[in-house]
């Protein structure tokens, strides 16, 4: 396939991917997603600031510090169904700003001095320039905390872990059903020598699927991502191993389905995937049901999945904000309400039912919102 004649409007990244495409043929969707994420020269996060008002998106510790005192309140409820350890990993994967994490901590603080005195703080960021508005985040508690790389790398001992919109941004495969079975759907140039989606050989594991095949009208896309599913196995490794509980919170489904989710967002809108690779940041819908089931393949408890609104109503957030605006001007407290309605409302613009929360647990525990407490 030739050469564009005209690369004005291509990224420095759609040229790159253009030349590997040129050598070595179409790119698996996993492959570009990786490259337009991750790509040491042009990746989307190597070289943007993609958070907040200025960036493409705005993350839910960002709207109000009343998320972050949420998910504190739920990791001190998790730790003392498990006994109230000593010696505690406090873990977030992708911490972003740091903001979460602060929140948190402030929360931990009060509710549970012993588990803020002693714990160790973990923060898994591959990122040196977000490692360092994180240290600027947590100016006061720095020293406290290590940085790594990779999960793995934090040391072993009972964990509390959250991850806030990380799997998202891991890698997905997607497959198109055709007349001859599904085929892999792939990124290729066109006749202009523009990135184009196209179709590869099909070598879809026909038992992931939620219904027989047969019954699959053709045109349907079903997404796959064993790169999550390593990832949600290793934490959940981890927290058989050594005791704890994990959170997860991102946009998604609870029930594995069909449907093409692969998005690109490019200052607060939504971008066509191949327009922009390296500028946009892209993501695509996380199917909780798969992530479950690796969670359980690896021996963990599973609490019930829930959204995002059940879960921070369940925990107080509307008590919550009214103590924080009583005796507050009536500007400051219609931000309040409004970011808890941004945050746990339904309806366009508003996280409370497009975002999901799944809990793992080392143990069969009861951990409140997700469980019924008994009478």
């Amino acid at each position: 396939m030739s050469r564009p004649g005209n690369n004005a409007a291509m990224t420095p990244l759609a040229e790159k991917i253009a030349r590997l495409i040129e050598q070595n043929g179409p790119l698996r969707i996993s492959d570009y997603f990786s490259l337009c994420l991750a790509d040491p020269e042009h990746g989307y996060y190597q070289s943007r600031e993609p958070f907040g008002r200025s960036g493409d998106f705005i993350t839910a510790p960002e709207i109000s510090q009343l998320f972050g005192e949420m998910i504190g309140i739920c990791l001190v409820q998790a730790w003392h169904a498990q006994g109230s350890p000593a010696d505690v990993r406090i873990v977030e994967i992708g911490p972003g700003r740091g903001t979460l994490m602060s929140d948190a901590l402030r929360v931990i603080s009060r509710l549970a001095p012993a588990l803020y005195a002693d714990a160790t703080i973990h923060m898994v960021e591959t990122s040196e320039r977000l490692r360092n508005v994180q240290r600027q985040t947590l100016v006061r508690i720095k020293q406290r905390i290590s940085w790594h790389t990779a999960f793995e790398e934090v040391p072993a001992g009972f964990t509390l872990m959250v991850a806030n919109e990380l799997f998202d941004a891991i890698p997905i495969r997607q497959f198109v059903k055709t007349p001859d079975g599904f085929s892999e759907r792939m990124v290729g140039l066109d006749d202009d020598g523009a990135l184009a989606f196209g179709l590869g050989p099909g070598d879809l594991d026909t038992p992931l699927l939620p219904v027989d095949q047969a019954r699959v009208p053709d045109g349907e896309i079903f997404e796959v991502s064993p790169a999550r599913s390593a990832v949600m196995q290793a934490v959940a490794a981890k927290i058989v191993h050594d005791g704890g509980t994990a959170l997860t919170i991102d946009y998604g489904h609870l029930i594995t389905g069909f449907g093409d989710t692969l998005q690109a967002v490019y200052r607060h809108q939504f971008d066509p995937p191949l327009a922009r690779p390296g500028e946009a940041d892209l993501t695509s819908h996380v199917d909780f049901q798969a992530l479950a089931e690796a969670a359980k393949a690896a021996g963990a408890h599973v609490h019930k999945p829930m959204s995002q609104g059940d879960f921070l109503v369940g925990l107080g957030i509307v008590e919550r904000a009214g103590a924080l605006g009583t005796g507050r001007d009536s500007l400051t407290q219609a931000a309040i309400r409004d970011a808890v309605n941004r945050l746990a409302g339904e309806g366009e613009g508003r996280m409370g039912a497009l975002f999901k929360v799944l809990a793992i647990s080392g143990s069969p525990v009861r951990i409140a919102p997700f469980d019924p407490q008994p009478a």
